[in-house]
């Protein structure tokens, strides 16, 4: 063994790391990194009601602390273990006495009811301010303003480590005289723009003879308004890789985000983006810069989920002016395909600039 390796306990809010971030964490940890409990189920959730029931179970919990106005935090006490060096908290806070730091995704995600209350930020902010916490690591610098608005003290502590994600961009050259196919793909079909995803396909699906993989979890009452649309259940992620290869465009017109790591999977297959940045897309504009990772345009005024109205469908019409671009235009997908793949290789969302950040951040940890 290493004298130099540190262990590291990655500890959970839930029982399970349900993210991206985490697979790709345990599977490329940073040179002499060892997580000690990578045991745990590194498969994001594809079962659609193991989905459903997870997601029910969390908002209910939310929604009690938030109605009762507990100022309840979201930090655990991890077990004892000698065998550990450090703690890493993932999407969450500790109570240990030892060494931790964690990573954040959302500012919110601190609060068990995802709203921060008087006595919950005095309780945090003790917690940050305490020789053991050594890192706050927020995903964004979005992320991070929204942490300092809310904890201005903590300056010191609070450094962005980007994710990342393996570089599994497509082997073969894309032959461009066969049907262009788009994907879109979303675990949260209305907050991820899945209404607006549909109309504005139906329409481009008139225009070109394309091929469309849409992936969600879409209600059967939707499904039944877009016969024109080949709907798929959520797939496991190997599955999912596959029809990323299979793709030439991503379509991601989602409304909500705190970060999206599709986003980051479509742009390691080199896949240029159709998507848009809203009031809840605290990261977008970190992630897709118009013309170089895709095509983005501002959505400025509240959309409604759940039905088109006026407002929608000026959206759609964008929606459509967009994907009509990148399909008629090869020289442009190709660029944003090279960009793409570039970001991933050896850019701010690469594996190697994220384990230098981390490595660094864990040594000094530990000191």
């Amino acid at each position: 063994m290493n004298k130099k390796e540190i262990k590291v306990y990655l500890q959970y809010p839930w029982k399970f790391p349900d993210s991206a971030y985490y697979k790709s964490l345990m599977k490329y940890p940073p040179k002499n990194i060892r997580y000690i409990n990578t045991n745990k189920k590194e498969q994001l959730i594809s079962n659609k009601n193991v989905f459903y029931l997870s997601n029910k179970l969390k908002a209910n919990i939310r929604k009690i602390v938030r109605t009762l106005n507990l100022p309840l935090i979201n930090a655990h006490l991890t077990k004892k273990d000698k065998n550990r060096d450090l703690i890493h908290c993932a999407h969450c806070l500790s109570l240990n006495k030892t060494p931790w730091v964690a990573d954040i995704e959302s500012a919110g995600f601190m609060f068990l009811s995802g709203k921060p209350t008087k006595l919950g930020i005095k309780f945090i902010k003790s917690l940050i301010l305490n020789k053991n916490c050594k890192k706050i690591m927020p995903w964004t610098e979005n992320i991070k303003k929204d942490i300092l608005t809310i904890f201005p003290e903590t300056k010191d502590k609070v450094e962005v480590v980007y994710p990342a994600v393996t570089p599994l961009q497509k082997l073969k050259k894309r032959k461009y005289n066969k049907k262009i196919v788009i994907l879109y793909v979303a675990r949260y079909f209305w907050l991820k723009g899945g209404l607006i995803a549909l109309e504005a396909l139906k329409k481009i699906n008139k225009i070109f003879d394309v091929e469309i993989i849409f992936i969600s979890d879409a209600p059967q009452e939707v499904k039944r308004k877009y016969p024109e649309i080949s709907f798929l259940e959520l797939v496991p992620q190997e599955k999912l890789f596959g029809y990323y290869k299979k793709a030439d465009i991503f379509f991601y017109p989602s409304l909500v985000d705190t970060f999206g790591f599709q986003l980051l999977e479509a742009m390691a297959f080199g896949l240029p983006i159709v998507t848009v940045n809203t009031l809840w897309t605290k990261s977008r504009n970190e992630i897709i810069k118009n013309e170089k990772n895709g095509i983005i345009f501002d959505i400025k005024q509240k959309i409604n989920f759940y039905k088109l109205e006026k407002k929608e469908f000026i959206v759609v019409k964008k929606l459509v002016k967009n994907l009509f671009r990148l399909i008629k235009n090869k020289k442009l997908r190709e660029k944003i395909s090279r960009n793409n793949i570039k970001e991933i290789r050896s850019g701010k969302f690469s594996i190697k600039e994220r384990n230098k950040k981390l490595k660094k951040i864990y040594e000094e940890a530990i000191k």
